[in-house]
């Protein structure tokens, strides 16, 4: 019997424990109700039983006194106990001489010991045990821990709703948060677009499908479902998704790429379908996803469930762009920098069906787009060209000619004016085609001063005698990362250039370097970034445009790139062999024109900064002064 115990309890613990103690306790107290026959009770046990009853329906008398167990453990040993009633969290104590008073019993323990026998009077007397299972002493202590012992019963059962209902809550706002329809349709036409000829009459069959569908499901024909736009940062890829939007009259989501992933596993799939349920309720819609590279590509590299997770939500879009959903007078825009980085399911036809490269401005469009972001300026009267500043802009994008114009503003607050002059602008063009001015001059020694003003010299030089641009200043003032700058601009944007152009261009490159040796029979550091435009320049031009002594037309970009790497010996000869011919060139060039580079060098050291035309002027006097002396030897 005892092994059979053992295992039991080795098998159930606690929990056999607290059952034996609780059978053991209906037992005493099933023993104590029979002990007697009833027809044979006596006045004492009579009382006894006025008290259980008493006990089980009212405790309150016993709870105005509180005593400890020792005075308990006393009225034992002195037979004056009548009866003891057991609750949960305390011991009801009648003596014999009706005096009424409770023991707190948290934790069970005096109540075991109790029922265990370790608590007993010497002689036979003995007293009634009630099992109270109720009632409970509202007093002290006990109060407070009755109270405490509910709030964590309900804590308990409260927290895990609550954690599953915050989880839920949670994410659920993740998955409908960040795409909304804009309140009232986009107002922007595509006349307020400035330039981009080629992407609005690309969009135009979307803006024909969204207004008009009939024309094209009466012959057939599907609208495109998907429209992907190209281009650097800046030149207008959004605004052109507005004008869409606003020349159909639909409503517009506005989401970017990242708005896809989630904290939440599975969520980024919910926020596919949502988006697209949306569209779908509110057609005709436009969805312009912006930095649309950040969905990424599907890829099989076992990277985890991050990877797992993105390939799901891209299946996802696939499938809500051309699946078995109708997407009638939804039309999809997406735009990124990054075209290679999307996945080629999205690129196929019936995803993106179109592409469109949105260019940047040309020279016209440049001076529309200064004129209309300068009507928010006070202007000095006509003193503005805004041609000659399209020209000095060459190769900026819309928004960066928005920054100019509010750069020309800052500009003229900081030197206390309360107009914006040319001047302004001319200086808000160089900050953000240079950099500002940042002081260095003052760091600079004598001798640092006339190598850079010689240095810059030489590029300037150059460049007017070869015509690569238009000299517009030279100036020795440090800028950005540069300690002296040639500013030289294009007539017009080319998108061609000949080879005669390419070698100028390396000429010019090169003529800081040449001016250094021609003056000073050595040349410095500060033509590091020089030589490594021209390198890049003449590696192109030999490898990839077959401009080379050798005739040789084959071009490394046809190769992959873990191959190519290994043809380049060849290729840097070429280059380099190139270089060498235009650096004597170049020195050649200069020593002709010594007279007007050590004249430009002189106005540098002594102003900083000269205009074009000045080096324009000395060329002319130069070359009208070597005629003269011709003649006269001629003569």
């Amino acid at each position: 019997m005892k092994t059979v115990w053992n295992s039991l309890r080795s098998k159930f613990g606690r929990t056999m424990t607290g059952v034996a103690i609780a059978l053991a306790l209906i037992a005493a107290v099933c023993f104590a109700m029979l002990r007697q026959e009833p027809e044979q009770a006596t006045p004492q046990v009579a009382a006894l039983s006025g008290i259980a009853s008493q006990m089980r329906h009212d405790v309150t008398p016993w709870t105005h006194s509180e005593k400890d167990v020792s005075q308990l453990t006393r009225d034992i040993r002195d037979h004056n106990i009548a009866a003891i009633g057991v609750s949960r969290d305390a011991m009801l104590v009648s003596t014999v001489k009706d005096d009424k008073y409770y023991v707190v019993d948290h934790n069970g323990a005096f109540s075991n010991a109790l029922l265990a026998g370790e608590l007993k009077a010497d002689g036979s007397a003995g007293y009634q045990l009630v099992w109270l299972p109720d009632a409970h002493i509202r007093t002290g202590l006990a109060r407070w821990s009755n109270l405490f012992t509910i709030l964590r019963d309900v804590f308990s059962l409260l927290l895990p709703l609550l954690m599953v209902g915050g989880l839920s809550w949670f994410m659920r706002r993740e998955m409908r948060g960040g795409a909304q329809l804009l309140a009232k349709a986009p107002v922007m036409r595509f006349d307020d677009v400035i330039g981009a000829g080629e992407a609005k009459a690309a969009l135009a069959d979307v803006q024909a499908w969204l207004t008009e569908p009939k024309q094209f499901t009466g012959m057939g024909v599907r609208a495109p479902c998907g429209i992907l736009m190209t281009g650097g940062p800046g030149v207008g890829k959004t605004r052109l998704a507005q004008a869409l939007a606003g020349e159909c009259g639909a409503n517009f989501i506005a989401i970017t790429g990242s708005y896809f992933s989630a904290k939440y596993y599975g969520v980024g799939i919910q926020k596919v379908k949502h988006l697209f349920e949306m569209a779908r309720k509110n057609a005709p819609t436009v969805i312009f996803i912006d930095e649309a590279d950040g969905l990424g590509k599907r890829t099989d590299t076992g990277g985890g469930p991050v990877e797992a997770e993105t390939n799901r939500i891209i299946n996802q879009l696939l499938a809500e762009m051309d699946g078995f959903e109708s997407n009638e007078g939804v039309i999809i825009v997406a735009a990124t920098n990054h075209p290679e980085n999307l996945d080629e399911a999205l690129r196929r036809p019936g995803r993106f069906d179109r592409t469109i490269a949105v260019r940047l401005p040309d020279l016209d469009d440049r001076a529309r787009i200064l004129r209309f972001y300068a009507k928010n300026l006070k202007t000095k009267g006509d003193d503005i060209d805004f041609d000659q500043m399209a020209r000095l802009t060459t190769g900026l994008s819309p928004a960066t000619l928005a920054m100019i114009v509010n750069q020309a503003g800052l500009v003229a607050r900081k030197s206390g004016k309360s107009e914006v002059a040319a001047a302004h602008f001319i200086e808000a063009i160089k900050i953000a085609r240079i950099g500002d001015i940042n002081g260095a001059e003052r760091a600079l020694s004598d001798d640092e001063r006339t190598r850079i003003a010689i240095h810059e010299a030489g590029h300037g030089l150059v460049a007017a005698l070869l015509g690569t641009g238009v000299l517009e200043e030279v100036t020795i003032l440090p800028r950005g990362g540069a300690l002296g700058v040639a500013l030289i601009t294009k007539m017009q944007d080319k998108h061609l250039y000949r080879e005669t152009e390419m070698r100028n261009e390396i000429q010019v490159l090169l003529g800081g370097r040449n001016a250094e040796l021609l003056m000073f029979k050595e040349a410095s550091s500060g033509a590091a970034q020089d030589l490594q435009e021209a390198s890049r320049i003449g590696l192109d031009m030999v490898s990839k445009y077959g401009f080379n002594s050798d005739g040789d037309l084959f071009s490394l970009a046809s190769l992959p790139q873990q191959y190519a790497g290994l043809q380049l010996k060849g290729a840097i000869e070429n280059t380099n062999e190139l270089l060498r011919d235009l650096d004597d060139a170049t020195f050649a060039l200069l020593k002709a024109n010594e007279p007007v580079l050590r004249a430009i060098a002189d106005e540098l050291l002594e102003t900083e900064t000269v205009p074009g035309e000045t080096v324009y002027r000395l060329i002319r006097e130069h070359a009208a002064a070597v005629n003269a002396v011709n003649e006269v030897l001629a003569a």
